[in-house]
C-alpha cells in the first residue's frame, strides 16, 4: 500500500499539552489519511530538513507558533502545512519552470 507521508511536529517549548497536541495531530493525519510520521528526538537537523528527509508531503503543526516565519517559510518548500488549531492549511510554494 502507498501512503502519503505526514510529518508531525511539535515544538515543547511552546506546547502546554504536549500529550494533547501529538494526539490532536494523530486525529488530523487520520483524517486527511497521512501515514503520520515523528522526527528523531536526537536530529539535529532544521526541522525542514527532517520533513524533506522523510520525504512528508504534509507536516502537521498544534498551532502555527510551533514555527517561527522562517522555519515556516523553509518546511513551505518541502511539504504543505496543516495546523490543528486555528484549523488552517498552507500549500507548498509553487516554482515555475523557467524555459532557457
Amino acid at each position: 500500500m502507498n501512503y502519503s507521508i505526514a510529518f508531525g511536529w511539535i515544538d515543547y517549548d511552546v506546547s502546554h499539552a504536549p500529550e494533547w497536541d501529538r494526539a490532536q495531530i494523530h486525529r488530523l493525519a487520520r483524517h486527511l489519511g497521512y501515514h503520520l510520521v515523528w522526527p528523531d528526538e536526537r536530529s539535529v537537523l532544521r526541522v525542514a530538513d527532517q520533513a524533506r528527509n522523510a520525504r512528508a508531503d504534509l507536516m502537521i503543526l498544534p498551532a502555527p507558533d510551533h514555527l517561527s516565519p522562517l522555519e515556516l517559510n523553509a518546511v513551505m518548500d518541502v511539504a504543505d502545512v496543516e495546523t490543528v488549531v486555528p484549523r488552517l492549511s498552507f500549500a507548498r510554494w509553487a516554482f515555475a519552470k523557467v524555459s532557457p
